[in-house]
């Protein structure tokens, strides 16, 4: 059973993966906010998680060792050897769960067969359903070279640690906002807990192997891919090329006008699109044989890289 934090609103599952409760509304769903990055921590989906507002109970999810999440007794000294597929704990914890991943958040779920049968719903906002994303944005980031990038680059190699990873990724904001949401999206990079460790473990054991092991299709799983259409981190055109995603129960929004970060620059559409999830999540729940618990035990009670991406 997961622990609950000292404070009431944190839980642990006995990976270590760490469940931090926000204020929500009114619902039967569990929302399970799933950062990008990795080595961000869930701080940085803080604003999504606040800015869809679900009908339901919010939670921001860290694996164990990313972000904040980490030198507490609840968290193992290998945590990596986990991901991702530990985030099946996070979903045994509660009913009704809706996991939302953004960017590389959304691929640790794709990467995660054990997912399939315990979500009521899933949300990828600037995912991939493979790695084929990062040699788009690497043609796309040599063609619009940043100021000072180069330098912080070589400094991150030198010494890569959290100190200059977060050099690194606040010197490629620009390729994340938009130019309206720049300045917030700034102040959002600059005050989160990152994580080196997290950063070097996907290097080298999941980004460039990435691909999706399982998809919504075979069970009719309500599932919403939204992005902003102005995201140059993540290719977007590489869902329209994956036919088990093209089904009647998987919803495709695409914000006019938002980069890789969408919530910042447009956030009524956003929830707007998270709408029109739960009214296919609704009506799916209605429906003979629809699941609202988890697979194997009844539900309890509720970048930066080198390359300068931050999701």
């Amino acid at each position: 059973m997961g622990g609950v934090g000292p404070d009431g609103q944190a839980r642990w599952t006995r990976s270590g993966v760490r469940l931090r409760r926000v204020p929500g509304t009114e619902g039967r769903w569990n929302w399970l906010f799933v950062p990008g990055g990795p080595g961000l921590g869930s701080e940085s989906v803080l604003g999504l998680a606040r800015a869809v507002e679900v009908p339901g109970t919010v939670w921001l999810v860290d694996l164990p060792g990313d972000g904040s999440n980490r030198g507490v007794p609840q968290v193992p000294e290998s945590p990596y050897e986990l991901w991702p597929h530990v985030l099946a704990e996070a979903a045994d914890e509660l009913d009704d769960v809706v996991m939302v991943g953004h960017s590389t958040g959304g691929m640790f779920m794709l990467a995660t067969p054990e997912l399939e049968g315990r979500l009521a719903g899933m949300a990828l906002v600037s995912s991939a359903p493979h790695a084929g994303w990062r040699e788009a944005f690497a043609r796309w980031a040599q063609a619009h070279p940043l100021p000072g990038f180069e330098e912080a680059a070589a400094a991150y190699g030198q010494d890569p640690n959290d100190r200059t990873l977060r050099a690194l990724t606040l010197t490629a904001a620009e390729w994340n906002f938009t130019t309206a949401a720049l300045a917030a999206g700034r102040a959002v990079l600059a005050d989160l807990p990152y994580c080196n460790a997290a950063v070097a473990w996907a290097d080298a054991h999941f980004d460039d192997a990435y691909r999706a092991r399982w998809t919504p299709a075979a069970g009719g799983l309500p599932t919403l891919i939204v992005s902003g259409g102005e995201d140059h981190v993540v290719d977007q055109v590489l869902w329209q090329r994956e036919a088990a995603f093209d089904r009647p129960h998987v919803l495709r929004r695409t914000i006019g006008g938002a980069g890789h970060f969408p919530w910042l620059e447009a956030p009524h559409a956003l929830r707007t699109a998270f709408a029109d999830l739960t009214a296919l999540l609704e009506h799916s729940a209605g429906q003979p044989g629809r699941r609202s618990g988890t697979a194997e035990q009844p539900g309890r009670e509720g970048a930066g890289r080198e390359s300068g991406r931050a999701g």
